[in-house]
């Protein structure tokens, strides 16, 4: 199985981080993960092997482990907060359970759109959301930009996750940043009127639909597609087949980036080891893993795609501030229930 032998490929050769910084004294760091535990243990495994520092995880849902942190309070045994997009790690902030911890150092490894401006988290992987489409019934010189998705030649023909998916809220978000609320607002109204189906289930639901033919393009974060590309069920890896991807806005601000991020908790009782752990995910080798077994591009530049993100190609990605999602992601929601969008 592909997944097995890139895990004992990448991980058999230990990662390329000081050594010397083991301790022999015991040591730990304690993580809230909203990523699988499949896509995070194998590194803090091996963070543990090289410092000796003792990773004791917990893995939940993003928003659960925002509510638990909250409840917590100054009592939270976590010290590293690890959650997907940049409007989830904006509300950690706005919670108040984190701390602008990220050191200067960590800040240049990290280009500056990619993290938050008062440093409070930064990110760890980079995803795109595209649009794809049905091959056999839409040419690539068809598509242009997320702006274009409203016009009347959609109509009944575009699948997407609901407005309650923070995906989505943060693509908004970006909308606005760019266009202006009045804009986006006419932009989401156009677009709702062109779904072909009310908005169910999750990105790779939305590929099987197209797959299926219940229509002919969709949104979602290409990760999703590599996964169903890698897939185990041939029911997924068929669907996939069936796809392509569209990189929109090409000539001007370029697709939608997003993150998964990390953070160092308000509470945080082992900052030191925190910050270690940060640095190891930030390492060439813990980057290079993450896009090969989850097909996500790397945060850090000058660091190797995997062969399947390179088979779709290089492309513009929108360089506006990650912050600035989390901003405007009231103003996104609000939007998204007025235009119709469920």
């Amino acid at each position: 199985m592909r997944f097995s032998r890139t895990v004992t490929m990448l991980l058999g050769v230990a990662l390329a981080w000081p050594l010397n910084m083991a301790t022999a004294s015991a040591e730990e760091v304690n993580v809230y993960s909203a990523r699988k535990e499949q896509l995070i243990k194998p590194l803090l495994e091996e963070f543990s092997r090289a410092t000796g520092i003792e990773v004791n995880l917990i893995t939940s849902k993003a928003d659960a482990l925002l509510k638990r942190l909250e409840t917590e309070g100054e009592n939270t045994p976590a010290d590293v907060l690890i959650t997907t997009d940049a409007g989830r790690l904006h509300r950690a902030k706005q919670a108040g359970v984190l701390q602008p911890a990220i050191t200067e150092a960590l800040q240049k490894q990290v280009p500056a759109n990619l993290q938050d401006k008062d440093h409070y988290w930064l990110g760890l992987t980079t995803r795109a959301r595209v649009i794809v489409y049905a091959e056999d019934r839409v040419g690539p010189s068809e598509l242009s930009t997320y702006e274009a998705l409203a016009d009347d030649k959609w109509r009944n023909r575009i699948c997407i996750r609901s407005s309650n998916n923070i995906y989505n809220q943060s693509l908004v978000a970006s909308m606005i940043a760019h266009k202006g609320a009045e804009a986006t607002e006419e932009w989401a109204k156009g677009l709702v009127k062109n779904f072909a189906r009310k908005p169910a289930g999750g990105d790779r639901d939305q590929v099987k639909a197209v797959a299926a033919g219940q229509c002919d393009i969709a949104v979602v974060n290409t990760y999703y597609l590599g996964q169903m590309i890698h897939s185990s069920d041939p029911a997924q890896r068929e669907a996939a087949a069936q796809i392509d991807i569209f990189w929109p806005n090409q000539d001007d601000r370029g697709a939608h980036v997003n993150v998964s991020g990390i953070a160092i908790t308000k509470a945080a009782d082992n900052k030191a080891n925190a910050l270690k752990l940060v640095d190891f995910m930030l390492s060439p080798e813990a980057q290079a893993w993450y896009a090969e077994v989850n097909h996500e591009y790397p945060a850090v530049e000058g660091v190797a795609w995997s062969d399947t993100l390179k088979d779709w190609g290089q492309f513009e990605s929108d360089a506006l501030n990650l912050s600035r999602l989390g901003e405007l992601n009231t103003q996104a929601l609000q939007i998204m229930d007025r235009a119709g969008w469920r």
